[in-house]
C-alpha cells in the first residue's frame, strides 16, 4: 500500500527534531539533549557479504588474481590496530569471491626495501604460470622504491608463503624531476611493442602528476623509460594507477598478457581527490604512451569510477569467466576513536565486472554474479504506481542485508527540468540542494533503506532527470545526510550524472545492496555507483524499513520491483583456515 512521504517527513520533523536552516541553506536537524543514541561499538555495524579481515585496519586492495582455480585477495593490513601503520600484506583466497578463508600475512616489514611499509602493488602471471608480485616498500630512508616477491611453493594452493627477490628494490626513485616520496603503486604488467614486460607507476613528476613507465625483459630488472606513459599538470601526484584494455560494448576482459584485438580501447585510472577517476583513449604502439580520447583541463570533470566512499582500486582479468574484476577499498567514515574502540576499520566494495560501453565513452560496472547465491526469499511486486509523495513499503526482505532491485518508467518526459551544466563541477552540492524531499519536475524517485519507524533516520538514493539542448542527463544522489542520529559522523549526499537516451529507453534501473553499515548502489545498468557507509541507530536497535518513493511531479511506474534477504557469506571467519 503506496502512503504518503510528506505524512513521515512530517512525523519525523515533529516527533522529537527541529528542522532548521543552516547558513548555506542545507537541512539540520536539532535533536534534543536528552536523546540517547546506542553505542557505536556494535558488531551489528560489522558487514555480513562485504570484504573485511576479522580485526583491525584494511585499506588498498592488492594485486588480486585469479591463479590456478584459486581467488586470491591480498590487502594493506595493520596487524596491531584499528587505524592506519605498520602495513603489511594480509591475505585471503576464495573460490567464488564470496566466501573467504583468512590466510597468514603475505609480505611482512622484515627487509631493509620495505622495513617501513609494504604498500600497495599488483599481481602479475607470466608465460609458464609463473606468478610475480611487485609492490611499493618504504626504506629507511622512507624513499619509496619497487618490490618482487614470488610464490615460496607452487604446490600450496594457497600460496601461504612468498621470497622476496635479491635484488630488491628492482627500481629506485632515481632521475630528474622525481619526487622519491611520491613514487608507488606499480601495476600490473603488460606486453610493450618491442616484446618486453611494462609496468607503471604512480609519481610525482617535476610537480606533476605522472604514470611512469618501466620496461623488463625478466620481471627482476628494469629500466624506466625516457617518457611517462601519460602525465598531467592538473594534480601533483596519481596513487594507484591502473591500467587495461576494453572492447567497446563487449563485457568480456582482456588479458594483458596477451595480444589485444583491434578495436580495443585502453582505459588508465589513478586515484586522486579521494576517489578514483579514469581517461578513455588508446594505446599507442609506436609512441608507447597512453592517448586519451578527451583530455579535460578541470579534472572535476573527469569520469569517476565510483561516485561516493570508494578508493585505490585495482582490478584483474579473471580466466576462469573472461572478466574483468575491480575492487575498491571504503573507508569508515565514524571516527578513529570510534574505529578504535570497534577495534576494526575498512571494508572492501562487492567486487564488480567492468567493462566499456557500446559507444566506448563510459565505463559500466556491475555486482559478480556470484554474489546472487547469497540471494534468500524473494519480495516480488508488479505495476506498481507511484504519483507524487507516493512512499511503498518494501516487506518481506530483510531491511538490513538486502539485494532490491527496481525498474523505474517514466509516464512522461515533458516535465523534465532544465540542465545547468556547472552542476557538474560540484554535484554532491547540487544533491544537497536537491534533496529526496524537494519536488521536481521528473523525480526525486527512487529507494529509501536503513530508515526508522518514524524516518528520523534515512538513507535515500534517487533519480531526478533534466533536459539538456540535445540529451537527457539523470542525476543519481546517495543522500547520507539523515542516515543516523549519532553526532560527529561524515554524512554526505553523494551524486553523479550519467546520459540516457529517454526516447528510446522509458526504464531507469537502480540495484541497491544493503549490508548493514555499507550501502552499494549501481544506477542504469552500472553507469553511476555509489558505496556508501552507514550508522544507523536502527542497526544496533534491529528495526528498520525501506521503501520506494516517488516525490517528483511526474507519475514514475514501477513495473519490476524485486528484493532479497541476503545470507551471511563466510568472510574471513577465524578457523577457517
Amino acid at each position: 500500500m503506496a502512503q504518503s512521504w510528506a505524512s513521515f517527513l512530517l512525523l519525523a520533523l515533529f516527533s522529537s527534531s527541529l528542522l532548521v536552516c543552516g547558513s548555506n541553506g542545507e537541512r539540520v536537524f536539532l535533536y534534543p539533549q536528552s536523546q540517547k543514541v546506542s553505542s557505536i561499538v556494535s558488531q551489528r555495524y560489522r558487514t555480513a557479504y562485504h570484504f573485511q579481515p576479522p580485526k583491525n585496519w584494511i585499506n588498498d586492495p592488492n594485486g588480486p588474481m585469479y591463479y590456478n582455480g584459486i581467488y586470491h585477495e591480498f590487502y594493506q593490513y595493520n596487524p596491531n590496530g584499528s587505524v592506519w601503520g605498520n602495513i603489511v600484506w594480509g591475505h585471503s583466497v576464495s573460490t567464488d569471491l564470496v566466501n573467504w578463508i583468512p590466510l597468514e600475512t603475505a609480505i611482512e616489514r622484515d627487509t631493509p626495501s620495505d622495513i617501513n611499509g609494504c604498500w600497495t602493488g599488483s599481481a602479475t602471471i607470466l608465460p609458464g604460470n609463473r606468478l610475480v608480485i611487485i609492490y611499493t616498500g618504504a626504506d629507511p630512508e622512507k624513499r619509496q622504491v619497487q618490490n618482487i616477491v614470488v610464490p615460496k611453493n607452487l604446490s600450496d594452493p594457497y600460496l601461504r608463503e612468498w621470497t622476496k627477490a635479491g635484488n630488491n628494490p628492482v627500481i629506485q626513485p632515481v632521475g630528474p624531476g622525481l619526487n622519491s616520496g611520491q613514487f608507488r603503486d606499480p601495476t600490473t604488467g603488460w606486453i610493450g611493442p618491442d616484446g618486453l614486460w611494462r609496468i607503471a607507476v604512480g609519481a610525482e613528476l617535476n610537480g606533476d602528476s605522472a604514470a611512469l613507465l618501466y620496461k623488463s625483459k625478466d620481471f627482476l630488472n628494469w629500466t624506466r623509460v625516457d617518457h611517462p606513459l601519460y602525465s598531467s599538470n592538473s594534480s601533483s601526484m596519481w596513487e594507484c594507477p591502473d591500467f587495461f584494455a576494453v572492447l567497446p560494448g563487449n563485457s568480456g576482459g582482456l588479458d594483458l598478457s596477451a595480444a589485444i584485438p583491434n578495436g580495443a580501447k585502453h582505459v588508465l585510472k589513478m586515484s586522486l581527490d579521494s576517489c578514483d577517476k579514469y581517461m578513455i583513449g588508446v594505446y599507442d604502439l609506436k609512441s608507447d604512451t597512453f592517448i586519451p580520447d578527451t583530455v579535460l583541463d578541470d579534472r572535476r570533470l573527469w569520469s569517476r569510477i565510483d561516485y561516493g566512499n570508494f578508493y585505490a582500486s585495482k582490478s584483474f582479468f579473471d580466466s576462469k569467466k573472461g572478466r574483468r574484476i575491480i575492487w575498491g577499498w571504503t573507508n569508515e567514515t565514524d571516527s578513529s576513536s570510534d574505529d578504535v574502540a570497534k577495534g576494526w576499520a575498512g571494508i572492501h566494495a562487492i567486487p564488480r565486472t567492468i567493462w566499456l560501453d557500446s559507444h566506448g565513452k563510459q565505463l559500466l560496472q556491475w555486482p559478480v554474479e556470484e554474489v546472487e547465491s547469497l540471494r534468500g526469499n524473494e519480495i516480488n511486486h508488479q505495476g506498481l504506481e507511484l504519483k507524487k509523495g507516493g512512499l511503498f513499503e518494501i516487506k518481506g526482505a530483510d531491511s538490513f542485508q538486502a539485494d532490491v532491485e527496481i525498474d523505474f518508467e517514466l509516464t512522461s518526459i515533458d516535465k523534465a527540468d532544465p540542465f545547468d551544466p556547472s552542476w557538474l563541477l560540484d554535484v554532491e552540492k547540487h544533491c544537497r540542494e536537491a534533496g529526496a524531499s524537494v519536488n521536481g519536475g521528473i523525480g526525486p524517485f527512487g529507494l529509501v533503506v536503513l530508515a526508522s519507524d518514524n524516518m528520523e533516520e534515512h538513507t535515500a538514493v534517487h533519480f531526478r532527470v533534466y533536459k539538456s539542448e540535445q540529451k537527457y542527463m539523470i542525476l543519481m544522489c546517495s543522500d547520507l545526510r539523515s542516515s543516523s542520529l549519532r553526532p560527529g559522523l561524515y554524512t554526505p549526499a553523494y551524486g553523479g550524472f550519467f546520459e540516457y537516451d529517454l526516447e528510446k529507453e522509458k526504464k531507469i534501473s537502480l540495484r541497491t545492496l544493503i549490508d548493514r553499515s555499507a550501502v552499494e548502489s549501481f544506477g542504469g545498468g552500472g553507469r553511476v555507483c555509489i558505496m556508501a557507509r552507514v550508522y544507523p541507530v536502527a542497526v544496533v536497535d534491529g528495526v528498520a524499513h525501506m521503501y520506494a518513493f516517488n516525490n517528483g511531479s511526474t507519475t514514475v511506474r514501477v513495473p519490476q520491483l524485486r528484493a532479497w534477504s541476503m545470507r551471511r557469506a563466510q568472510v574471513n571467519v577465524k578457523g577457517m583456515e
